[in-house]
């Protein structure tokens, strides 16, 4: 969607169409009459600053794209967008780090909107040294890709057709909530790849049950993980609000086990001989 071609009302409109909301639902939801929100779909009437922020709070619209909203519809953004490096985003990167370092021996990143890997703790390097394509491992790292790539992390992932089913629906999630056509290009990529055999139902049924575990081969041994997403609860930048940390938990003790193992030999070899 391009504000240079399409005015606020019909922003509003795909944006509402997205969400699956008829003009009357979202009027009521907005508490405004279904007349006046025809009225600024169809472009009849021009929606103020505080309309046009109302409505995309209602719709639950992504801060980038709420600025682009604004600057069709003849405003200034609202919402910053600062590099990760800027200062005023010092705390918040800060706090990324202390989520990342906390989580270890435990493996954590932190990913962009596009799943590119803006910062990993020590725990992730030994799940990526035995990559085949070190291409994959060149900036920017788009982790999905470096996940499911035939040359990259796929071989080694034990359920791969579970967990690849898993990634791409969420991927698919996403482009739905946001429109973003670059992930619509990455999730036409990820779907060319190998899907891998199913398992069994049997395998790990109880953490199955539950959450879509990660079956990673390290050597002779299988690591197996849960995850969890967390983001900003309250960003008013839009950089920040794209910002996700994933963290990955051991789903039993043999890979609890394995991860304190390695993280002492990490520690080894960083002292002094």
């Amino acid at each position: 969607m391009s504000t240079q071609q399409s005015s606020a009302g019909t922003l509003i409109r795909e944006w509402r169409m997205r969400r699956r909301l008829s003009q009357l639902d979202l009027a009521a939801e907005a508490e405004i009459s279904q007349r006046h929100l025809s009225f600024v779909e169809s472009g009849r009437a021009a929606p103020s600053r505080d309309m046009v922020l109302h409505l995309a709070d209602q719709l639950d619209i992504p801060l980038r794209q709420r600025n682009q909203i604004l600057l069709a519809a003849g405003y200034a953004p609202t919402f910053s967008e600062k590099k990760l490096d800027d200062a005023s985003l010092a705390p918040a990167m800060a706090a990324v780090e202390m989520v990342l370092m906390g989580h270890e021996p435990f493996p954590s990143i932190a990913v962009d909107r596009h799943w590119n890997l803006v910062a990993g703790n020590a725990a992730i390097g030994p799940l990526i040294e035995e990559v085949a394509n070190v291409s994959l491992l060149a900036p920017p790292i788009n982790v999905l890709r470096l996940s499911l790539h035939p040359r990259g992390l796929a071989p080694r992932i034990v359920n791969l057709h579970e967990w690849r089913t898993h990634l791409i629906e969420r991927l698919k999630r996403q482009i739905d909530a946001s429109g973003d056509p670059v992930l619509a290009n990455l999730e036409r990529e990820l779907s060319t790849y190998p899907t891998g055999a199913p398992t069994s139902r049997a395998t790990h049924r109880e953490i199955a049950a539950i959450a879509h575990p990660l079956r990673l081969r390290m050597g002779k041994e299988i690591l197996s993980f849960i995850s969890t997403i967390t983001v900003f609860g309250t960003p008013l930048d839009v950089t920040l609000s794209e910002l996700a940390i994933e963290s990955f938990f051991p789903a039993d003790q043999e890979t609890a086990a394995a991860l304190q193992r390695m993280a002492a030999e990490r520690g080894a070899a960083r002292k002094p001989s």
